[in-house]
C-alpha cells in the first residue's frame, strides 16, 4: 500500500489559495490546478506549510460569502434589522 504524497511528512510543500481567498497545501512537484494561485515565498515541510495556513486563514469563509455578508450589514437600517422592530 502506497502513502499519498499529501500525507507524507518529508514531502515539500507549497501553499495555493484561489478567488475565494481559500488556502490548499500543495506538493512542490504537483501541477497547481486551475482556479488556484502559488502563495510566492512560502515553502517547506507540511509543518511549516500548515502553520502559514493556520495563521493566514483565519476566516473560513469564502471571500463571496464575506463580501455579501458586508453588503447586508452596511444595507441594514441603523438601529437594527427589520424583524427586531416589530
Amino acid at each position: 500500500m502506497s502513502t499519498s504524497c499529501f500525507d507524507r511528512e518529508d514531502e515539500t510543500f507549497i501553499v495555493l489559495i484561489n478567488h475565494e481567498e481559500q488556502y490548499s497545501i500543495w506538493p512542490h512537484w504537483k501541477a497547481v490546478p486551475e482556479g488556484w494561485r502559488v502563495v510566492e515565498g512560502v515553502r517547506g515541510d507540511k509543518k511549516t506549510v500548515v502553520a502559514y495556513v493556520d495563521g493566514a486563514w483565519t476566516d473560513m469563509r469564502p471571500k463571496s460569502l464575506r463580501d455579501w455578508m458586508a453588503q447586508q450589514d452596511a444595507a441594514a437600517p441603523a438601529g437594527g434589522t427589520a424583524a427586531a422592530a416589530a
